[in-house]
């Protein structure tokens, strides 16, 4: 596959990735805020359980590969900067995971509620993709 064309499919299996990510954290931590009855609630939980597993989590599964396949052409791998965004990326999979798993016990548990740390949730995960933009562009070190 042409360089290009595996560069463009990564970028955009981030793009969606992120995007779910930021709906998924939202869905987790608002839901109960968002409506009144249960009904209501369950219903959100579940479009957006429904959306994280049929394209979240694939963008997220497709972001890895792609990556990992540029990193290889490039010949990357012993790069600084390369390891700690894959650290970061590791944490952001990570939160993708707590969060999904947050959602599943809301949808199952009418009295659950998030962890109160994941309140934060949508700003760590904008300040990790910033952190992995400017290690991706700048590469400062």
């Amino acid at each position: 596959m042409d360089y290009l064309w595996l560069k463009a499919l990564h970028v955009t299996a981030v793009l969606v990735w992120m995007s779910g990510l930021l709906a998924v954290a939202l869905g987790a931590t608002s839901a109960a805020k968002v409506s009144s009855s249960a009904e209501g609630r369950s219903a959100l939980i579940e479009r957006t359980l429904r959306w994280d597993q049929r394209v979240t989590l694939p963008a997220m599964l497709l972001a890895w590969g792609a990556g990992g396949t540029l990193a290889t052409l490039g010949g990357w791998f012993h790069s600084p900067w390369l390891i700690v965004k894959i650290g970061i990326v590791g944490l952001l999979s990570a939160l993708h995971a707590i969060l999904s798993g947050t959602l599943r016990r809301l949808a199952y548990a009418d009295a659950a509620s998030p962890p109160s740390w994941l309140v934060h949730a949508r700003l760590l995960i904008v300040a990790g993709v910033t952190a992995i933009v400017v290690l991706v562009v700048v590469k400062p070190f």
